[in-house]
């Protein structure tokens, strides 16, 4: 596996800015959401199991970590402000290439081993965080 630095070519898709333009339009259709005071989503887990699952509390750790409250997000749910810290370092990196027309970075892989090590991660990460949010005091969400 190699990180490149490279210039797009000529006819190829610029993720950085597709990317970007998704989660500006999601920021804002969330913010939009909240405005007009619309119902908060509902887990249908929660509901019918009575645990939460593993995206329990992502609404109320995206609120607090766009307040700043960052310690309070990663209470609510810890993958999810890990992928909003995530998120707001390529949103950084997406708004600064695609505004100079930098060279872009390119992960190239030969193998599927950094593939299989990477989903085996997100899995292990997903178990963790769900065992995480079972241990919390029951009520809580």
């Amino acid at each position: 596996m190699r990180i490149v630095r490279r210039p797009l070519a000529p006819a190829e898709t610029d993720y950085e800015l597709v990317w970007l333009c998704v989660t500006v339009a999601g920021l804002g259709l969330a913010a939009g959401w909240l405005a007009l005071g619309l119902p908060w989503p509902r887990c249908i887990f929660l509901g019918l199991t009575g645990h939460p699952c593993v995206t329990c509390g992502a609404s109320r750790s995206a609120i607090a970590f766009f307040h700043g409250n960052f310690l309070t997000a990663l209470r609510w749910n810890p993958l999810v402000f890990a992928g909003l810290c995530a998120l707001s370092i390529f949103d950084a990196y997406a708004f600064a290439v695609v505004t100079t027309r930098a060279p872009r970075l390119r992960i190239i892989s030969s193998s599927s081993t950094p593939k299989n090590l990477f989903r085996a991660l997100l899995v292990l990460s997903l178990l963790a965080n769900w065992l995480y949010l079972l241990s919390q005091p029951a009520g809580l969400f």
